[in-house]
């Protein structure tokens, strides 16, 4: 008697790998074949269909639906965002001028900070089944905090601090990363370019939205250039949230689903290292997103190029948050990721030497493309630790609250060394560098430990 057949166990995660048919007598069941060696199992007697991983159809209608409801989630989320550079020049020019520039960056990184550090209980309801409700109250918040932010008076810092920090990055966090993860539900071969389509939804909204409110600011109306955004916001996240749908069982709708412990993924090392990593990354890397229009007024290019740097960086971050995430699909997240965040790194200690109108628009360019990179892989890359799609929700929930963390502190300590009014922008440039550099061999170390892990260099 011949012994049963080796299966090799596919935890839905893997951006390789292919279904083999198992046949039994005269039943034929499709399961998936991974590429991790340490996965293996014997399947018994009882094992039916039901047991196996779940299927990803890889595209269709509903599918990128729920991939443009997602988009349009970023385009007014992360979107405004990355468009804070405008309201850093604006408030400390204008409507804040009694503020430093680093009191100022407070407002913007509390706001980033609640969106990504949102992300471990968002997470958890994603896990639980409770997609809608967290997006449709994120939704909800995000825009009354959006208007009450339109009715801001100058020289009223709480208030701006209030609304626009607090209220909208709340928001903000309980519909970033679910309308982010949702697109693991469908994709798994393509799950870094489903992501990446996704992410560069925040790219267009840092393109339109400086336009928008650099041209009403400058006619010195606030509130209709702050209420122009939650109008479009408002029909935006409307279809977003009619177009998003979930399509595999939650742990709610699937008791006998295997419960994550959080200290699992605590102590993998690698994991963290990578979270590590990434947090250092993000300590620097969005340093320009804030204070690139306030540099380039600071050194009298023109108005016009340095009212436009943020659009001009956002829309070169639309190819750099989709033509490397097709690249990831295919060579691996790690190995796209890490030459990105290099040159990041790179570009920012060379930011220095930017001081003309030529040089605002190549930098603005190089680095949206190339911050992109890294901003859009990030999380697929953390999809790679997890052992099962069970987990993916709290692995991408402890990276996103540990970028939040960073965000929160990071661009308010490359604000303090600038040390107004002589502004020292090159202790800015290097901090943020640095940091950067360090982060990038993190993920060095990381991608390192996978690779013995997974015993493959598609990483």
């Amino acid at each position: 008697m011949s012994p049963p057949p080796r299966l090799e166990k596919d935890n839905g995660l893997s951006s390789t790998g292919s279904k083999a048919p198992l046949r039994s007598g005269k039943k034929s069941v499709e399961v998936d074949v991974g590429t991790s060696p340490s996965t293996a199992s014997i399947p018994t007697c009882t094992q039916t269909q039901s047991d196996s991983q779940p299927t990803f159809p890889e595209g269709g209608l509903q599918a990128w639906l729920t991939v443009i409801g997602g988009s349009m989630v970023l385009f007014c989320t992360f979107g405004v965002v990355q468009s804070f550079g405008v309201y850093q020049d604006y408030y400390t020019r204008v409507f804040l001028d009694e503020h430093t520039p680093s009191e100022i960056s407070w407002i913007g990184s509390v706001q980033v900070f609640f969106l990504f550090a949102l992300g471990l209980p968002a997470g958890k309801l994603f896990d639980e089944g409770y997609f809608h409700h967290t997006v449709i109250s994120g939704s909800v918040i995000y825009l009354v905090s959006l208007f009450l932010l339109s009715l801001a008076k100058p020289h009223s810092y709480y208030q701006n601090f209030l609304a626009q920090g607090v209220g909208m990055g709340i928001g903000m966090g309980l519909m970033f990363l679910p309308s982010l993860t949702i697109t693991s539900h469908y994709f798994r071969r393509r799950r870094s370019l489903a992501m990446g389509v996704v992410i560069a939804g925040s790219s267009l909204g840092g393109c339109l939205y400086p336009i928008l409110l650099n041209n009403l600011f400058d006619k010195n109306d606030w509130g209709w250039g702050v209420r122009a955004v939650g109008f479009i916001d408002l029909g935006l996240l409307l279809m977003a949230n009619l177009f998003m749908r979930t399509r595999l069982p939650s742990r709610k709708y699937k008791p006998d689903r295997k419960t994550v412990e959080f200290k699992t993924i605590i102590y993998d090392l690698p994991y963290m290292v990578f979270v590590a990593g990434s947090f250092l990354v993000f300590w620097g890397l969005f340093f320009p997103f804030f204070y690139l229009q306030y540099y380039g007024a600071q050194r009298h290019v023109s108005p016009t190029v340095a009212k436009y740097s943020i659009s001009i960086m956002n829309a070169a971050s639309v190819f750099g948050r989709t033509i490397p995430n097709f690249l990831a699909d295919k060579y691996g997240p790690f190995n796209v990721m890490i030459p990105s965040t290099i040159i990041s790194g790179g570009l920012i200690y060379a930011m220095f030497g930017a001081s003309t109108t030529g040089g605002i628009i190549a930098f603005a360019i190089f680095y949206g493309f190339f911050s992109g990179g890294f901003v859009s892989i990030c999380t697929p890359a953390a999809s790679l630790f997890a052992n099962d799609i069970s987990e993916l929700g709290i692995r991408i929930g402890v990276l996103s609250s540990s970028l939040g963390l960073a965000l929160l502190t990071g661009n308010p300590i490359a604000g303090a060394v600038l040390s107004p009014p002589t502004y020292a922008w090159w202790r800015s440039f290097v901090f943020s560098s640095v940091v950067v550099f360090a982060g990038a061999a993190c993920q060095v170390l990381a991608r390192s430990s996978l690779v013995k892990r997974k015993g493959s260099n598609i990483t």
